[in-house]
């Protein structure tokens, strides 16, 4: 594999303290953007309602459009799309897409073609909901159990509590924002956990094969040191894996258009968490709790 690094030995674990209270400040920004937008944004996938995808003859400023709109009498939420001519406008209220056409057209005096007409019922909305939760639950708790089983218990919890870190925050800093949670955001938050504990197997892989070094009875001075071994160990993978991810991530931001923008966004901000916690985090939770344990046993 090329390696970056030759023979690394940053000391992670010895700056873990450091690495706690910037996570806690990153979970602070997401607390407080739930806060500050009033908690989540929900689409109309989750909460019911009609998006259609319009096109005026010729371009037309946003700030028309959503006065236009308002003039017709129809409160919504106006998204630019693709070119200066095409729209997506989101609404909540039971109203014809062919008349709401029709009247931009007539208010606009252009000719208006509806090209996506989408309706979600409030009942299949919270039900998505629910199931999305589930999903993200289902998958944390089966990880856990495979992490327990490859590894030891205090590694799986120590991955879950990182990769509930990843996926709180990347989903704070979206909604801070003012991004809607929709079925692909959903999507790439699944993802991330994914991605994330990838990292977490291959470094707790890499702690398992120093620890052997030592068998049943390891020094206590050790520990630290060995877990920052095997994070060096690993650090240029991390780093190759997460830069060229974020490669393909930054070409789809640039040219993959605005439908599969948003997707890509939260996917972004979460490979770039999920490295910070895989160096910084999982092994760091586990070191306190092996240490704390000892302290226990020795007292």
């Amino acid at each position: 594999m090329i390696a970056i690094f030759r023979n690394p030995n940053i000391n992670f674990l010895g700056n873990r303290k450091k690495a706690y209270i910037f996570s806690l400040i990153l979970i602070l920004i997401g607390i407080i953007g739930i806060i500050v937008r009033g908690g989540f944004k929900y689409g109309i996938d989750f909460t019911g309602g009609t998006l259609i995808q319009v096109r005026f003859e010729k371009a037309l400023d946003i700030a028309d459009v959503r006065k236009t709109t308002s003039d017709i009498g129809l409160n919504a939420e106006i998204q630019s799309f693709g070119d200066a001519n095409t729209y997506i406008i989101k609404y909540h209220v039971e109203r014809d897409a062919d008349e709401i056409v029709s009247s931009l057209s007539k208010a606009t005096g252009l000719t208006v073609s509806l090209e996506r007409n989408e309706t979600v019922g409030p009942s299949v909305g919270k039900e998505l909901q629910k199931k999305a939760f589930v999903a993200i639950f289902v998958g944390l708790v089966l990880m856990l159990l495979y992490i327990w089983f490859r590894f030891d218990f205090k590694f799986g919890l120590g991955a879950i509590i990182a990769l509930f870190h990843d996926v709180f925050i990347t989903i704070g800093i979206y909604t801070l924002l003012g991004k809607e949670i929709t079925i692909p955001i959903v999507a790439a938050l699944l993802t991330i956990l994914g991605y994330s504990i990838n990292d977490s197997i291959v470094i707790s892989d890499r702690i398992r094969d120093h620890l052997k070094k030592f068998g049943k009875v390891i020094p206590y001075g050790k520990v630290e040191e060995i877990f920052n071994r095997a994070v060096n160990d690993t650090l240029s993978r991390t780093i190759i894996t997460s830069f060229t991810t974020l490669l393909v991530l930054l070409s789809i931001l640039i040219f993959g258009g605005p439908v599969i923008f948003d997707f890509a966004f939260a996917l972004a901000i979460g490979v770039i968490i999920g490295t910070y916690s895989s160096i910084f985090v999982v092994a760091a939770l586990v070191v306190d709790w092996m240490q704390s344990q000892r302290r226990k046993a020795k007292s």
